[in-house]
């Protein structure tokens, strides 16, 4: 785990503050230190919502703003009248009447002097062997103000290519060690002789500087480079915006890219496609290039080969790319997938739901449904956006994935295992809960809902979610729109498990889980009961009739959009900025009777 100023135990006393060790209090005392906080966000995403659960899990009250204007986030803090104001994150500037009129931190993702808006750029970019996130004070100087405690870690290797992707880092690393600087924050902030150590550059433990805004210079390459500088490149700017370049000869985005095979070629030549990835030639080998997003006004980020077109549909398929595979000892199989942040297409599951009927067929006792960085976001917005026809599109991959959920929910030759270990939403957490035991991270989000995208839902989650935590709960969950920490998740039952370590780590410890459960004693006792259960369930109420209900209000949704599923994946696709903060997080709003700006505001995970 990454510590305060280094890896591993410190040499020397710190000048700043450094990591205290979590303690155990009495509820009462809990209660006294409890605080009045206002988180103000550029988007309530994967790393605000764990900071979101972590404050409320350590019995704080916790409101959201998004900072949609100076003015708006002005006016939230005089709302919220809190004791502190967290910033994780932010990409816009604080304003001044908030951090002079309340405690303000700010958590940024850089090490103690690390300055300015594009960090992580330029610590995959400059190939930095350790990285670290600091929590500092607003003050007039961006980055700038005294430092209240920060972590340091080596920066995760990638996979050969020797870089990691700024989401894998953003989502990994660093928002463990940014999650762990907002409690310390918040303990820090309840006790009146804290002080913050001002941010003096003579430190040796400031090792940080200034650096300017990435420009799209940085961003650009050509493909007569080598293919390992290619990868660090684009993967600098994964996510968003992209490395750019010229393919096919469109002026391009570029994302989601893997080390190829070592084949001579001229650069920029297209060598083969595969699952939507199209291979290309490099100054020195071959780069996958899984996403692209052509240079054009209101083009989309889309698997590359959708987006080229018939510029490469003559290319010849090659192997040595997949998104879906399949592995097995002797009585475990697992069905690994790994989908560009977590949306799935109608092909994609098309072809996961064929490699689960495989392994479903197979003569292993355990199955293992393993998801990637991100498990599942379920159905794939852009994808349906870019169609010709987008509700035709939306309503076959409404049942591509429910085909999926079927596979899962319908075994009864095998145990059934989900491993969890990246962030789920809507229908990609209904697709885990078919299992029968469902294991999750312990830096897992689960957002088991899908209002914001104004859909009824499908993948059977009528079914199998208050089969799991009761019709109360599964209304609330849906209803509220809020998310779900691992923690939670298990005293909930929407999981049964949580376990710590990175994410490679809490694959291995999974499979052993099912190695044991696959040789258990009760193991011929667990799967009659499976069988049992599923053979009562479908006589009380067949899967079949789930599913028609829930396409039926879906229909409505996709077709006729009763709920704002066109605007709200509109925006979503297009990454339009929110409106206004969501009424059900912005609690200092709800308290006070005031409302955001106009508009509802869609909360983009």
């Amino acid at each position: 785990m990454a510590v305060a100023g280094g890896i591993g135990p410190p040499r020397r006393a710190s000048a700043l503050p450094r990591a205290r060790g979590r303690v155990v209090v009495s509820p009462a005392v809990e209660r006294s230190l409890a605080l009045r906080i206002l988180l103000l966000c550029s988007s309530f995403n994967g790393l605000t919502q764990r900071a979101w659960l972590e404050l409320r899990r350590a019995g704080h009250d916790v409101s959201v703003e998004l900072a949609v204007s100076e003015e708006v986030m002005a006016e939230a803090a005089e709302l919220a009248k809190p004791d502190l104001v967290i910033c994780p994150f932010l990409k816009e500037r604080v304003p001044a009447r908030v951090w002079r009129g309340f405690r303000t931190v700010i958590i940024h993702p850089g090490p103690p002097g690390d300055r300015g808006p594009s960090s992580l750029d330029w610590a995959i970019t400059d190939a930095e062997p350790e990285w670290g996130v600091t929590a500092l004070q607003a003050v007039e100087e961006m980055d700038a103000g005294p430092i209240w405690g920060y972590r340091t870690f080596a920066m995760p290797p990638g996979d050969s290519s020797g870089a990691p992707r700024k989401s894998a880092l953003y989502n990994g690393p660093v928002a463990d060690a940014a999650v762990e600087l907002v409690a310390e924050v918040a303990e820090k902030a309840a006790d009146p002789s804290f002080r913050p150590v001002p941010l003096d550059y003579g430190s040796p433990e400031v090792r940080g500087r200034l650096r300017r805004a990435m420009r799209h210079a940085d961003r650009e390459f050509a493909w007569e480079e080598p293919a390992d500088q290619i990868v660090r490149r684009v993967r600098a700017a994964d996510g968003a915006p992209g490395g750019r370049t010229v393919l096919c000869d469109v002026p391009v985005r570029v994302f989601d890219v893997y080390r190829g095979p070592e084949l001579a070629g001229e650069p920029g030549r297209v060598a083969g496609r595969r699952e939507g990835a199209v291979l290309v030639h490099t100054g020195d080998g071959t780069v996958w290039v899984g996403h692209v997003r052509v240079e054009r006004e209101g083009a989309v980020k889309l698997p590359a080969a959708m987006a080229l077109g018939d510029r490469v549909a003559g290319v010849p398929e090659r192997t040595g790319y997949s998104e879906i595979t399949y592995d097995r000892s002797d009585a475990v199989g697992v069905v690994s997938f790994d989908f560009y942040n977590g949306a799935m297409s109608t092909d994609q599951c098309r072809r996961l739901a064929a490699a689960l009927k495989y392994a479903v067929a197979q003569d292993t006792r355990v199955l293992v449904v393993r998801g990637g960085e991100v498990f599942s976001n379920g159905i794939h917005l852009n994808v349906i956006e870019a169609a010709r026809h987008p509700e035709l599109e939306a309503w076959m991959n409404i049942n591509a994935i429910n085909a999926v959920c079927r596979e899962i929910v319908g075994c009864t030759r095998q145990l059934v295992v989900t491993s969890i270990g990246g962030n789920a939403g809507a229908g990609g957490v209904m697709m885990g809960l078919g299992a029968d035991r469902v294991i999750v991270r312990d830096a897992v989000v689960l957002n088991p809902h899908y209002r914001t995208m104004g859909l009824f839902g499908s993948e059977y989650w009528t079914y199998v979610l208050p089969r799991r935590v009761g019709a109360e709960h599964a209304w609330r969950l849906t209803q509220e729109a809020l998310p779900v920490g691992a923690a939670e998740a298990v005293e909930l039952g929407l999981a049964d498990q949580m376990l710590g370590g990175p994410r490679l780590e809490f694959e291995r410890r999974v499979l052993e889980y099912a190695e044991r459960l696959a040789v258990d004693a009760s193991y011929d006792r667990l799967l009659a009961a499976r069988r049992q259960a599923r053979e009562a369930d479908e006589r009380r109420k067949p899967l079949d009739a789930y599913r028609a209900e829930e396409l039926a209000e879906m229909s409505r949704d996709m077709f006729d959009d009763r709920s704002g599923f066109r605007a709200a994946r509109r925006a979503f696709v297009r990454k339009e900025r929110a409106a206004a903060t969501p009424a059900h997080l912005a609690r200092h709003r709800e308290l006070s009777g005031v409302s955001g700006s106009a508009g509802a505001g869609a909360s983009h995970m």
